[in-house]
This record gives structure tokens, sequence and C-alpha cells, in this order.
């Protein structure tokens, strides 16, 4: 599969340290650099704080890199008060990826204390809740949609929408003319999903894909000792680069349908490498190798 293809990275690798999200332009920055030297001709956009939308891509650009489709969390349990901010934060969102010249963007729940704290098992669940944050997905999905961009459901470990019957649910109440489909395949599998399977029931629906890998025994071990999120993709690497663990991409990329011509965003959210450049390096090694998908033929 090309570099050349629409094939992007995320930089968390860069941008993601132990006391959250370092989007400054300095970073990000050097991100773009190290990312462009690796190989990647795309990378996930998050305009940085205090550049604009024509800086961040004048810096892409020089790098040789173009923007590929970003990511907008939000609280969808919170208070009924909260949800008119929540539509136009993704409303304003959707406006700098449409500006970037995107025309997909992937949503997700953000992750909460109780899901953090028992990962992949779907922990504190109520039929209640699921229905309030399905409905408000679907508002915010309307909001993203108006600017438009086709907002992409991304499903979260640590998330409201995390488990098979969860993301099922979502899929299923919300039209596809609402919101279509951004599976993670690292998030499904560590979830204890067939992301090929999952994959395959709403192919028609999936405009963009996270293609991230999974130790399956770091996942088993974690749960077995009731780590936290972060006790099992820091400390016992749940996540992997591609091509290292137990998603089978070769059935993911079959699941996809003949006419898919949408984003392949690779993703290693915590290098399981010794550095983030032998990390990145090696996630564009592996993409490089694989045989164009027949779905992209």
């Amino acid at each position: 599969m090309m570099l050349t293809a629409k094939v992007a990275v995320n930089p968390l690798p860069w941008v993601l340290g132990p006391d959250g999200f370092d989007l400054s332009p300095a970073t990000v920055t050097a991100a773009v650099a190290g990312i462009a030297g690796a190989g990647f001709t795309a990378m996930h956009a998050d305009v940085p704080d205090g550049m604009n939308v024509a800086e961040y891509r004048t810096l892409l650009s020089d790098h040789g890199v173009r923007p590929a489709p970003g990511y907008f969390a939000g609280d969808f349990d919170a208070p009924a008060a909260a949800l008119p901010g929540l539509v136009d934060a993704a409303r304003r969102h959707a406006g700098v990826q449409a500006e970037l010249g995107l025309t997909e963007v992937f949503l997700a729940s953000h992750l909460n204390p109780a899901r953090i704290g028992a990962p992949a098992v779907g922990a504190d669940f109520d039929a209640a809740r699921l229905e309030l944050v399905i409905e408000r997905i679907a508002a915010v999905a309307g909001a993203i949609a108006a600017e438009g961009v086709t907002p992409c459901f991304h499903p979260h470990v640590g998330s409201w929408i995390e488990t098979e019957h969860e993301v099922r649910a979502m899929l299923d109440s919300i039209d596809a003319s609402v919101l279509s489909f951004g599976p993670d395949t690292g998030h499904l599998f560590w979830a204890g999903m067939n992301p090929a399977s999952v994959i395959a029931d709403y192919a028609q629906r999936v405009r963009a894909v996270h293609l991230k890998d999974v130790h399956r025994k770091a996942a088993v071990r974690a749960r077995e000792q009731g780590d936290d999120y972060m006790g099992a993709t820091v400390t016992e690497h749940v996540w992997t680069e591609p091509g290292r663990g137990d998603v089978d991409f070769g059935a993911v990329f079959a699941a996809l349908p003949s006419s898919y011509r949408g984003w392949f965003v690779v993703e290693v959210d915590v290098p399981d490498l010794p550095t983030k450049e032998e990390s990145t390096a090696q996630s564009a090694r592996w993409i490089t190798a694989q045989p164009e998908p027949a779905a992209s033929a």
C-alpha cells in the first residue's frame, strides 16, 4: 500500500504525554517533521493553539504532509445545559476541518472515570444513559454534517460507547444519512469484538478507518490484574505498532466494500518500540508493505 494513497498517521506518540495532550506549535512542528521523516505524507489534523488554519496548512505543506481527518469528542452524558455548547464546539471543529479541505472527521465519546477504571468490559452499564448518549451523538453529528463534513463514529475503550452491544445499538439507532462509521480496529479488538465482522456488518457506512494493533496477551493480563486504562496501555502495552499484535488486518481490509475510497489512519497511542521515532518508522514500513486492499483497487 503506497503512502501516497489515502494513508495517514496520528501523531499521538509525539503529542500525548503523562500530563495529557501537548498541542503547542513547537510540539506539533516537531511531530510533523518526525512524521515526514518516517515517510508518511498525511497526518491526522489538529490545529494547535496559537496557530491559525493557514499557518497550520503551511507547516504541513512545507514538510510534504497533507491533513487527514481529525477527531472530535464530547461528554455526551453531561447535564442538558451543556448540550448547546457541545453542539457549537462540534460545529466550529467541523468548520476548521472543512477549511483544511477535509470531508470526514472522527466523532467519539470522551473517556469517563468508571470505564477508565475498568476498561473494555462495559463497566457501569446503564440502558437509559446509553439512550441519552446516542440521542446527543445524533444531535452533534447533525451539526457537523451541516458544515459539509461527514461525522464517522469512533468507538473507544473507556467511553460510554465501548462494547459490541453499545456500538451496534448506536449504529442501529442513528440513520446512516446522519452518522457514518469510523471503526478503530484496536478499540474494537480490545473490547472483545472481531473488528472485521463488525466492519463487514456496517461496511457501507465506513468512511474512514483507524488502523491500530493490540497485544491480546497484554489485554488479558491487564484485565486479570484489574488494571485501569493507563495501566493497561502505558504499563502493560496493550497497544503496539500495526503488524506486531493480534489484529487480523487482512480480514479488516477484506471486510471493506469494493467502493471504499476513504482514509486509513495508522495509530499507536503509546509506542511499544523504545522511541516515538522507531515506532513511527515501523508503522510506515508496515503500511508500505501491505498489499493494496482489494477494496481500494
